[in-house]
């Protein structure tokens, strides 16, 4: 069987089958040099000249998941708001973009920004509504459509093929947020993507100690290359220590996203009927509004995310996050260990995040003991 016939999963386990040629080793190596030797005919040795544009180490992590997630080529950035500004940087003034109106704030922040410095009009929009994405794109002058899916911290779904359709009728570029669904979840590219995202630093290290970001691209093509061009002189690039241990990551990936989605999906529905809680916000749930999206471009489980709004104010809800034990009251997510956020004030001043909600990112323990842990939490809300 070759290399490119194992299931997803395998091919994760066994970083593509990759075996250091110099020792045997299973683990493939870290490369730290910065530059790289010519040969006689001063031509440069397998096309590395400097590693702000070219590194083994997270060549191994690039050709990793642009294989998960089907498609032509990878990068590794140093974070993945690198990685979402480079694919910004890389429009031209006068581009039009279209964007959610609920999304990761670091992002938000950043268009609205940086946009209007760098000529680039944008227009934020609930882009799970067809018809308000469809009456956003300018044709001719909207160039990157931008969907996030589910979407931080509330969860929306957007239908992946349909927003590739509408994006490709204006003569737009589709690029997917797809850091909590991962490639064990959803494929973007299969469903119309042309770039799709990750914040690396979660779900793919998945152990909350490398920050890192990655886009893969459906097409090899100028844009692209124009993408590659911000990394490599915007300085942009992952460290070979960081590219080690977010392929070490992603060798577990499948089994630490499934087990954070069965964990999630049980304490969505045992949460859903708590009397402290007015809501749960998961893709899982039935009276979710993207349900039935979620269920059609998910395959597996609805992904480790989950928020909940409880019957109290903005101090209720943070004494909520700090009475857990095991919930750990931090930022990010995606990690073996869960976490519990406090968004809006996390966000601060101009937050959208409604004052009474809480984020969960639902790590690798036993659902049992999470359960009890928030059911604790929660009684002393109610006392």
């Amino acid at each position: 069987m070759k290399n490119e016939d194992w299931k997803p999963a395998t091919r994760a386990a066994q970083a593509l089958g990759a075996i250091d040629s110099a020792t045997g080793g299973v683990v493939p190596s870290v490369h730290v040099a910065t530059t790289y030797v010519r040969n006689v005919d001063y031509e440069s040795i397998d096309g590395r000249t400097y590693s702000r544009a070219d590194n083994p180490t997270y060549q191994s992590a690039e050709a990793l998941l642009a294989s998960l997630e089907g498609g032509a080529a990878a990068m590794c950035f140093g974070s993945g708001m690198a990685a979402a500004a480079a694919v910004i940087q890389s429009l031209k003034p006068g581009d039009h973009v279209v964007a959610p109106d609920a999304m990761y704030y670091g992002l938000a922040k950043r268009l609205r920004e940086f946009a209007v410095g760098w000529g680039i009009s944008v227009d934020f929009v609930p882009t799970e509504d067809w018809d308000a994405l469809a009456a956003a794109v300018r044709p001719g002058q909207t160039k990157l459509v931008w969907v996030e899916t589910p979407c931080n911290p509330v969860w929306t779904v957007t239908d992946i093929a349909t927003a590739a359709e509408i994006a490709h009728g204006a003569g737009a570029r589709l690029a997917v947020d797809s850091t909590v669904a991962t490639p064990v979840l959803t494929r973007p590219i299969e469903l119309g993507a042309d770039i799709v995202m990750h914040s690396a630093t979660k779900y793919l290290n998945g152990h909350s100690d490398a920050i890192a970001g990655m886009l893969v691209t459906a097409k090899d093509d100028e844009f692209w290359e124009r993408v590659g061009q911000q990394r490599a002189y915007g300085g942009a690039v992952l460290g070979p220590f960081e590219a080690f241990l977010l392929l070490r990551g992603m060798r577990t990936l499948y089994l630490r996203v499934n087990a954070a989605s069965r964990g999630a999906q049980r304490i969505a529905e045992h949460l859903a009927g708590h009397e402290a809680v007015t809501r749960v916000l998961y893709p899982g749930l039935p009276d979710h509004p993207g349900h039935d999206i979620a269920k059609r471009q998910m395959t597996g489980g609805f992904g480790g995310m989950l928020s909940i709004l409880i019957r109290g104010d903005a101090a209720m809800a943070r004494g909520v996050a700090t009475s857990c034990r095991l919930f750990k009251p931090a930022t990010s997510l995606g990690g073996v260990e869960s976490l519990i956020e406090h968004r809006a004030t996390v966000e601060g001043e101009g937050t959208r995040t409604p004052d009474d909600l809480l984020r969960l990112s639902v790590g690798i323990e036993d659902p049992d003991d999470l359960i009890a842990d928030l059911d604790a939490a929660l009684a002393r809300l109610q006392n």
